[in-house]
């Protein structure tokens, strides 16, 4: 799951990054809405958690942009204005979901997920012959038998699923599971890759289509 934070509190905006990673995102973070508005233009994301009160290019203005544009991310406004006209505004706007500041964090990391779960061609349940993925629970089972995968193996898994057969590039799946601080020069995805095929056991789920990448 890849996530924007664009939260111009840098200390606030940082915090919630960490958090988010720990649960396994995939997180970049800008401190103003015209970056907001580059990062969207370059990169799929999921969910966009946004600041609504951001300076110079004000939060409205960046969720109106992204709605009208080809971006699928699903965007969780947050704001200190919390009334139920403010929370309105913000939906009619065409945000997916509204938090009031302060958040517990807990809230926040559910109401991600459950929004990562909205976006197209994301079923909350998955299966591939005998391998089933619980995306919701974040569980995965083949022929019966549960695996135990990381954060960045179950992140790989997904992606793969998504592309419904069609190959998928290292670069495509640094991408979507890994940050913008990510190595493009490491061999991060072959490793996980690896340690995934290995987990998912036999026969094998994940082909190497040489030169192209990867595919389910």
């Amino acid at each position: 799951m890849r996530v924007l934070v664009v939260e111009d509190q840098r200390v606030l905006a940082d915090r919630i990054c960490e958090g988010l990673r720990d649960q396994g995102m995939a997180v970049d973070v800008v401190y103003e809405g015209a970056q907001a508005l580059q990062a969207t233009a370059i990169t799929r994301y999921d969910v966009v958690v946004l600041d609504r009160d951001l300076p110079r290019v004000h939060g409205d203005a960046v969720c109106a942009s992204i709605v009208s544009g080809p971006s699928t991310a699903r965007i969780l406004m947050l704001t200190a204005a919390n009334t139920v006209d403010a929370r309105v505004d913000g939906l009619t706007l065409g945000a997916d979901d509204y938090l009031g500041k302060p958040f517990a964090f807990a809230e926040l990391v559910a109401r991600v997920q459950s929004l990562a779960r909205r976006t197209p061609s994301t079923p909350p349940v998955v299966a591939r012959g005998d391998l089933v993925v619980d995306r919701a629970r974040r569980r995965v089972g083949r022929a019966g038998r549960p695996i135990a995968l990381t954060r960045k193996e179950f992140g790989v898994l997904e992606a793969l699923l998504d592309a419904d057969g069609a190959v998928t590039s290292a670069e495509e799946l640094l991408e979507r599971v890994w940050d913008a601080n990510a190595d493009a020069f490491t061999n991060t995805v072959s490793v996980t890759i690896g340690r995934l095929r290995r987990k998912l056991g036999e026969p094998p789920l994940i082909e190497t289509v040489v030169g192209s990448g990867y595919r389910l």
